[in-house]
């Protein structure tokens, strides 16, 4: 299953091992753990609730994800004219786990610390997504991407679950009386990306073949006219463009799910830690078979189609969340039942989770058809602004929203940029995007 026409299958298993690998900063960095611990714990409660450390965190991530915005469509020119995607690979790497590992010495009230390592390891992790999306069309054909991509994303997913729960079981609950046994996720999850992407690095070519500067010109200005090249070929890329803000809005929705998910558990549903355990193991598994199961949908039906569906699975299951509180108690009504919110919250985790991996999936897909050959690195550098320029968006918008109406009423703002995300896809045609792709070669 895991060979394909170009590439055998030690190559892409050494490919998905990436995502595998990274997964691990996602879940337990950003989402799970350590976001809940620098919001109640680093910074803790102002007087005014958990605002202002919610703020913080979206503050720092935002940071990081414009660095990705200024640098990333750059640095993709740059390593597809001289052939260094796993030098640029590297480098992400490394300072992720390094970045990340130093979280161990962030203590409460360190906020200024705890801000600057997130914003370094975050940008670092943003960086290398980018990166390893650009080996995508070097060891998939058109007709293999989506289950190649999908492989990805699902093992991404099992090697997050299999990461979290050691953690939690190991380190125990978020809270300030655990804080010396909880400090230890950031040096855990740096060790576990630091082994698990070992296999990436051993089995992964690069395939490219490196072209000699002209006289007198540096990669970065190299780098800053090839992009400009691009952007002047927009217009001829009708479809890769319109995708684009399709991708940046749906994106600026899934950044703030990503990183106010398990805040948002914490702090409007209430739960208890053994139902934040079970919607962990619930979203991961749910995202890991939505992820290989679309995958494949992808190449039978095409990966726009596809993307299409994830969209309108995730307008309901932020519905859902949103009326989480209310519809508990309608169901207690009618069923003469006594079931808490925590529970019915599950649900909705559900059925954000098969929309987790897939839609992202099908996006690192369309971006691998529409790519120019020989220019996939560059293109995916154009992905990796467009889902980190929606990050930033997505994160200061609700960062300031939930500061004047709360965070239950601010996640709705996630179901409407989804909406308009899905409206917008409809001007993008698969077909057309992929000849003009083909067509537009140096």
């Amino acid at each position: 299953m895991w060979a394909t026409s170009k590439a055998p299958r030690r190559e892409v298993l050494g490919w998905a091992m990436f995502d595998f690998a990274n997964q691990a900063y996602t879940l337990l960095i950003i989402t799970v753990i350590y976001g809940d611990l620098f919001t109640r714990v680093i910074v803790g409660d102002s007087g005014e609730g958990y605002q202002l450390g919610n703020l913080l965190w979206s503050s720092a991530l935002a940071l990081s994800y414009l660095g990705v915005v200024a640098t990333a469509p750059v640095c993709g020119a740059v390593m597809d004219y001289a052939a260094a995607k796993r030098r640029f690979l590297f480098m992400s790497y490394i300072t992720t786990v390094t970045a990340t590992a130093a979280l161990y010495w962030v203590e409460p009230g360190y906020i200024i610390l705890g801000f600057v390592l997130i914003a370094i390891s975050s940008y670092a992790y943003s960086m290398g997504e980018a990166f390893i999306a650009g080996f995508l069309p070097d060891i998939a054909g058109p007709r293999e991407m989506g289950r190649v991509s999908g492989l990805g994303w699902s093992l991404g997913y099992v090697g997050g679950l299999c990461a979290t729960v050691f953690t939690v079981l190991v380190l125990g609950e978020v809270s300030e009386e655990n804080f010396d046994r909880i400090r230890w996720v950031g040096p855990f999850a740096a060790a576990f990306f630091l082994l698990c992407a070992i296999p990436t690095f051993l089995w992964l070519r690069e395939r490219g073949t490196p072209q000699s500067l002209p006289g007198g010109v540096g990669y970065a200005r190299l780098g800053f006219a090839r992009v400009g090249q691009t952007l002047r070929s927009l217009s001829y890329l009708r479809d890769m463009s319109i995708f684009m803000v399709s991708l940046l809005l749906a994106m600026s929705g899934l950044a703030i799910v990503i990183s106010y998910a398990f805040i948002y558990g914490a702090q409007v549903i209430g739960w208890d830690e053994h139902v934040r355990m079970i919607m962990f193991i619930v979203t991961q598994l749910s995202a890991a078979a939505g992820a290989i199961g679309f995958g494949l949908i992808q190449d039978a039906v095409g990966a726009k189609r596809t993307y299409m569906v994830t969209l309108v699975i995730w307008i309901v299951a932020i519905l859902l969340i949103w009326a989480t509180p209310e519809l508990t108690r309608g169901l207690n009504r009618l069923f003469g039942t006594d079931w808490e919110a925590q529970y019915v919250f599950l649900a909705a985790g559900c059925t954000a989770g098969l929309a987790l991996g897939s839609c992202q999936s099908a996006g690192r897909t369309l971006v691998g058809l529409f790519a120019p050959p020989g220019r996939a690195a560059e293109f995916f550098g154009f992905w990796g602004l467009s889902t980190k320029l929606a990050g930033a968006f997505g994160l200061v918008a609700v960062g300031g929203l939930q500061a004047a109406v709360g965070l239950e009423s601010a996640i709705l703002l996630c179901a409407a940029l989804f909406l308009v995300a899905f409206c917008v896809g409809f001007g993008v045609d698969e077909a057309r995007g992929r000849a003009r792709g083909s067509a537009l070669i140096e």
